[in-house]
């Protein structure tokens, strides 16, 4: 099958034409000169160059010459965009990783007073607290392990590999007899979402073309939200009782993203940083068509023979401007108090008088959702910097907001009120930037030889930042006040503002090439 792109330029009273073909999954450069006379008659001189990586496979020059009718088909298809639809699959099949992430860690929370009775531990708080943060723990090492393995292996293998753990915890926890059985199940699957949390981003973000890089990015951060409104509704329709077909339904996502990564390609950007040209050309031209050449050129300053890049150890990536922004901006996102606001939103609601658990997580993961889609439609006008700066600019107004109703006398009377809409304000700026662009952006940043260790250390950041701000949070609020503890998040927010406008460049359209050229400039 034939595609083409082309381009035209005045040479000598003529004009050249330049067309980018895919014949049969290789790229190939076309040039051809027409005259106005021959132009006229529809007559050309073609001279074809197949791409280094694929010279053995078709002549290196060759002249031929072709009709109007030919010549204006040709035109006619070079016009065409080609189609999403292969970048799309693939992507999707990618989000059921951050599906499964959205929904393990929300699917205990209904059933947790009823599993720990199956299990012969109710009323032990600590021993419930496990079944949570196993998760958390498993979480953490599959972040760890993650990235290493794909910079190594590659992407998709990587994400095949971790579809087997998150289908065999579940598993484990549907058939759990014995408390240490649902913590090794929790456990595994916390690996899994662990590993996927990290590789989901960066596989999005090498194939996605780049004029849609961040929309495609913001879709992992859509697909968690999804992923804890499926478990809300999960916990809604079926009763405590039933927790074992809601672990059973958590292996939809892991079936989802084995059989989608089965039929998808290898990151073309990561196959070209390890010296696999030929596979990553034809990886190009099943993921972007006719594009394929100009989003591989992208990444490499337009040599497709340049040459791949020299391997970088840990010691080497930890001075990095593109390695410490990563750690530092998740940083900023936990220690602003998603996770405590999240976590503890049911409480809060219920003090503020607002007594319904379920619809206070509905609202919030409803706007959640929201924010995110409407960060997705106006990211690639906006850029990534602009809406991660704002966002945090909206969690701080809100959590001085909260904050000052919640100790101001003369504010007393609205508490519940200031308590929903601050709630609903911070989570809606969340999802305008903190959400979606912290995990979009990282990959975007390091350079393809470090990419996935990059962002695996900055998840095993996230999840670290995650855990000890849930342990300290009640004791903080203990110690200080609820309105003391929000104030600290707000002024943390402030901070992710500022450090955003001063340190992190916008990667909105640029390719991968570019963005390290303004870094190491």
């Amino acid at each position: 099958m034939l595609s083409s792109m082309m381009r035209k330029h005045a040479h000598h009273g003529s004009r050249v034409f330049k067309e980018i073909r895919i014949h049969n999954g290789l790229l190939t450069n076309v040039h051809y000169q027409k005259s106005a006379k021959e132009e006229k008659d529809g007559i050309a001189l073609i001279h074809e160059h197949v791409l280094p990586s694929t010279a053995h496979h078709l002549p290196s020059n060759r002249h031929t010459v072709i009709s109007r009718s030919a010549a204006s088909s040709s035109s006619t298809s070079s016009s065409e965009e080609p189609s999403l639809g292969p970048v799309m699959l693939s992507v999707g099949a990618a989000c059921a990783g951050a599906l499964a992430f959205g929904f393990h860690l929300g699917v205990v929370n209904g059933p947790l007073d009823a599993i720990s009775a199956s299990l012969g531990v109710a009323g032990d708080a600590a021993l419930q607290g496990l079944i949570v943060s196993s998760t958390l723990a498993g979480a953490a090492a599959g972040s760890l392990t993650g990235g290493s393995l794909s910079d190594t292996l590659g992407r998709r293998k990587c994400l095949l590999l971790a579809a087997f753990p998150m289908l065999v915890g579940p598993l484990l926890s549907f058939s759990a007899a014995s408390l240490s059985a649902m913590v090794l199940g929790r456990f595994v699957t916390g690996v899994a979402i662990g590993v996927s949390s990290a590789l989901v981003p960066t596989y999005i973000s090498e194939i996605a073309p780049t004029s849609i890089r961040g929309t495609l990015g913001t879709l992992n951060q859509l697909l968690g939200c999804l992923g804890i409104l499926a478990a809300l509704a999960v916990n809604v329709i079926l009763p405590v009782t039933e927790w074992r077909t809601m672990f059973l339904l958590g292996t939809i996502p892991a079936v989802a993203l084995g059989l989608g990564m089965l039929v998808s390609p290898e990151s073309p950007r990561w196959l070209l940083s390890n010296k696999q040209p030929k596979e990553a050309a034809e990886a190009a031209a099943k993921l972007w068509g006719s594009k394929a050449e100009a989003e591989l050129g992208a990444n490499t300053g337009g040599n497709k023979e340049a040459a791949p890049e020299a391997d970088i150890s840990f010691t080497q990536m930890l001075p990095m401007r593109s390695f410490q922004i990563g750690l530092l901006l998740f940083v900023f996102q936990q220690f602003a108090g998603i996770n405590a606001l999240v976590y503890f939103s049911s409480s809060v609601f219920r003090q503020a008088g607002v007594a319904s658990d379920t619809l206070a997580s509905l609202a919030v993961g409803t706007v959640n959702v929201l924010g995110t889609l409407v960060a997705a439609s106006i990211i690639e006008r906006s850029g990534r910097t602009t809406l991660l700066k704002n966002s945090y600019l909206g969690q701080g107004l809100a959590m001085f907001f909260m904050a000052a109703g919640f100790s101001l006398p003369a504010l007393q009377a609205y508490s519940a009120p200031v308590a929903v809409g601050g709630t609903l304000l911070y989570i809606l700026s969340f999802a305008l930037g903190a959400g979606p662009i912290t995990a979009l952006i990282i990959p975007e940043l390091n350079p393809a030889k470090m990419r996935g260790r990059a962002v695996s250390a900055a998840f095993v950041c996230h999840w670290i930042c995650n855990v000890a701000l849930g342990q300290s949070f009640m004791l903080g609020v203990k110690t200080f006040g609820l309105s003391a503890v929000y104030g600290f998040f707000g002024a943390v927010a402030l901070g992710g503002a500022l450090y955003v406008h001063t340190q992190v460049p916008e990667t909105k359209g640029k390719s991968f090439d570019q963005i390290q050229k303004e870094l190491t400039a």
